[in-house]
């Protein structure tokens, strides 16, 4: 199996930005740990980008060796119609996963526009929900 572990913008500065709400570990840690969890299980590829497109450009790679998606979009996630209809196009499975609980924040961040593709949704376990979502997948 092979997945993409995709995240959207500000998501370069973890461990950085807001530890506070996202924690210490930075992104390589989390793309590290996740691989270390699939290992034997799945092939893991990373992306991050800060640009709506370019995340667009990676779901679109995706539908030609990808078996599923791993999606952090970010803020993007409470705006972006394209990267839903870009998922809508990939065939196979979508976790959404949020590091932090969005639903006790601001209001803005409790409407998801991936939530309307995504096969599971994983809110506010930290890193570990890219783990869990692994292991949905590779069940």
């Amino acid at each position: 199996m092979r997945i993409l572990l995709l995240h959207g913008p500000n998501l370069d500065l973890l461990g950085k930005r807001q530890p506070e709400i996202y924690g210490h570990e930075t992104l390589q840690d989390i793309e590290n740990k996740v691989r270390g969890h699939a290992f034997g299980r799945a092939e893991i590829e990373c992306y991050q980008s800060n640009h709506e497109g370019e995340l667009i450009e990676a779901i679109h790679r995706a539908r030609q060796g990808c078996d599923a998606v791993i999606i952090n979009a970010g803020a993007y996630t409470h705006t972006s119609v394209a990267i839903l209809d870009a998922l809508n196009a990939f065939d196979g499975k979508v976790v959404e996963v949020h590091l932090s609980n969005v639903h006790r924040r601001e209001e803005f961040r409790h409407r998801s526009y991936i939530a309307g593709r995504a096969d599971g949704i994983i809110i506010g376990l930290g890193s570990y929900g890219y783990l869990a979502a692994v292991d949905f997948l590779t069940q």
